[in-house]
């Protein structure tokens, strides 16, 4: 999200990660102050302070192997800088080598937004609405989840509040026909974005697999040539639940990146890490509150730091 402007994201970030930051950064103090050198103990000792934010397994052992090797390149022997080279090691893992963040150059670009129900993927949906709405661009809700008769209320109360023109159909239609005229209202009105709220039913993966599929030829065939994302919206409070349910998702749908949403609300916000090294799906956007702005673009640096 380069040119975006900066001021007051990190403490935005540094706020609602306040539960993550002080069960996870005490944890980590715990350990260090605890020791006088750097030996095989305390490595395993921050590993279980790794899994314990709910970094999981898999990543905490890679987040400390790459933490050996640094302390041993840097040939680092006092306890209390671990600290500093562990935010290196996290920033580093949750960096995407050549992730230039959301491609929408097209005029129309389109954003799909995916998950079980419940995890805020129609606020999502406004809040973002709400943020490209801001930088002059003339956007389009499309409320895809009609199986939800309150997903297309709440939709609407977001398109009048951020001025984006809003597509619904009734309660049980069809979710590939109102991207349909979605996209084709896009194209004659003129809009720079298409956001479209898809259902959360993750109730089989045939059923899921063939809804997403006709909404994603109908883009094919009405937008060829649109720059198009797909974004995985999970509540970080699930933890590692959230995790197997992105697995579900990216096993059908071709997602481009995740929105984690509730990460003020937990005090495991390590989810982030497994996430991005065992999908190997880019974080784009975290939810740190309720407000209209408290979706931010995510930055791993930014991450790190404050985890520390």
């Amino acid at each position: 999200m380069k040119g975006e402007p900066q001021v007051g994201l990190f403490d935005k970030l540094r706020d609602g990660l306040t539960k993550t930051r002080a069960s996870f950064g005490r944890a980590v103090d715990g350990v260090l102050s605890a020791f006088t050198r750097i030996d095989e103990e305390l490595f395993e000792q921050l590993e279980e302070a790794l899994i314990l934010a709910d970094v999981g397994v898999e990543s905490s052992e890679a987040v400390l192997e790459r933490l050996r090797e640094l302390v041993k390149q840097r040939r680092v022997e006092d306890p209390a800088q671990v600290r500093a080279l562990l935010a290196e090691v996290i920033s580093e893992l949750l960096t995407a080598e050549g992730d230039e963040g959301l491609q929408l150059s097209t005029k129309p670009s389109v954003v799909l937004l995916v998950g079980v129900n419940g995890v805020g993927k129609t606020t999502t949906a406004g809040k973002l609405a709400a943020r490209y709405g801001a930088q002059g661009k003339k956007v389009i809700l499309g409320a895809a989840d009609t199986f939800r008769a309150a997903a297309a209320d709440q939709l609407e109360i977001w398109a009048k509040r951020s001025g984006a023109d809003l597509v619904r159909h009734q309660e049980g239609s069809d979710p590939a026909a109102v991207v349909f005229d979605t996209v084709s209202a896009g194209r004659s009105r003129g809009a720079d974005l298409i956001l479209c709220d898809t259902a959360g039913r993750l109730h089989n993966k045939k059923n899921l697999m063939n809804e997403l599929g006709k909404i994603f030829r109908v883009i094919e065939q009405e937008l060829p040539a649109c720059d198009r994302e797909v974004l995985l919206v999970l509540d970080a409070t699930t933890g590692q639940n959230g995790l197997a349910q992105a697995r579900e998702f990216l096993s059908v749908a071709p997602v481009t990146g995740i929105v984690l949403t509730k990460l003020d609300g937990t005090a495991k916000g390590g989810i982030v890490i497994s996430i991005c090294r065992e999908l190997g799906v880019p974080v784009r956007f975290v939810g740190v509150g309720e407000g209209v702005d408290d979706l931010q673009p995510f930055d791993a640096q930014d991450y790190a730091k404050v985890l520390f």
